[in-house]
């Protein structure tokens, strides 16, 4: 019986991760600074919950003994060059570290579409450079010696949408108040792929039976649905999905860089996570698309599930008007 630690696993594709591994009987360890942040995942089978933060190296070390591989989701959209190479570039270089010297397996690293190992200074915004260093630390720690080492999964996923994302619903409830969308990226291109499909390939790397030691190149897939959109697109889908003006959801206006730049920057000053960065409009310079060199959700037997349909159940379900906060409503406007 295996036994996976996974980081990030109280988040949203983690929380799915955590689902089907707990399901299929393996064994599971989610670390976590809080103890009531995993506070959904106690009642799975096989599942422990460990107190510690994932940056603290010593800690770490200490939990990673007796896992057969380790699961890295831990990632953030927004922050400052600070952040983002702590969570993207040291932490992979600490789970490295710690996997070597806990004789774990297998590491299997979540990255993002756009990432390059190869060149981890070539892209254009903070995000995935420090994605790409990242992933680069790890290609130069997995083949350490042909005797000792851990062998290395890649994923690189498009934008992730499901139930309880932070992309499709953000726009749904944003068109639930404003009269239009004034759009900065609209053109920027994607290829959105399911959680539990994400979900599902991380768990079929994890079957897969990996030589430790380097003596198997890292593997690198890209994770896509079937379709590619525009922003524009996807923004225009959630309002009439979601029901906004009976399914035809708000007027969508794409903005001129000389406009997109200054809504970002002032966005950033909000308080809360921004809906829109600078660097996220940097990030989408590069198409968030398959490149088509590199394999996919086919090589793990996966038919990638189409957007519309999936999205429709859910951008409904979590309007205010639905559910039993819709039913209340409904009830108290009855004479």
């Amino acid at each position: 019986m295996k036994k996976i630690m996974v980081l990030g696993g109280s988040g949203f594709v983690g929380s799915q991760l955590c689902e089907k591994l707990a399901r299929q009987g393996w064994l599971v360890t989610v670390p976590t600074r809080r103890r009531t942040n995993a506070s959904h995942l106690l009642h799975l089978p096989g599942l422990t919950v460990l107190e510690f933060d994932v940056h603290n190296e010593v800690a770490l070390t200490a939990a990673l003994p007796g896992h057969d591989a380790v699961v890295n989701l831990v990632a953030i959209l927004h922050g400052t060059q600070a952040a983002f190479d702590k969570t993207h570039v040291a932490l992979p270089e600490k789970i490295a570290r710690a996997a070597l010297a806990s004789g774990v397996a297998h590491v299997v690293q979540i990255s993002a579409l756009g990432a390059q190992d190869e060149q981890p200074s070539s892209p254009s915004s903070m995000y995935l450079r420090s994605k790409s260093r990242g992933e680069a630390a790890l290609m130069r720690s997995a083949p350490a010696t042909r005797d000792a080492g851990f062998s290395l999964t890649i994923l690189r996923p498009s934008v992730i949408f499901g139930a309880e994302d932070k992309f499709l619903n953000l726009f749904a409830r944003l068109q639930q108040i404003a009269p239009f969308v004034p759009l900065a990226g609209a053109d920027a291109l994607f290829q959105p792929v399911w959680v539990q499909d994400v979900a599902l390939a991380v768990v079929r790397c994890l079957a897969q039976s990996r030589s430790p030691g380097g003596q198997q190149p890292p593997l690198v897939l890209e994770l896509c649905g079937p379709e590619v959109y525009t922003l524009k697109q996807l923004v225009q889908l959630a309002g009439q999905l979601s029901g906004v003006r009976q399914g035809r959801g708000r007027p969508v206006f794409g903005l001129p860089d000389w406009l997109a730049w200054p809504q970002a920057a002032l966005m950033e000053l909000l308080p809360g996570e921004p809906l829109m960065s600078r660097d996220n409009l940097a990030s989408m310079r590069t198409p968030n698309v398959a490149g088509g060199k590199l394999p996919g959700l086919a090589l793990l037997g996966i038919t990638p599930a189409a957007l519309p349909p999936l999205a429709a159940v859910y951008l409904t379900q979590n309007q205010p008007h639905q559910g039993m906060q819709g039913l209340r409503q409904r009830a108290s406007r009855r004479p």
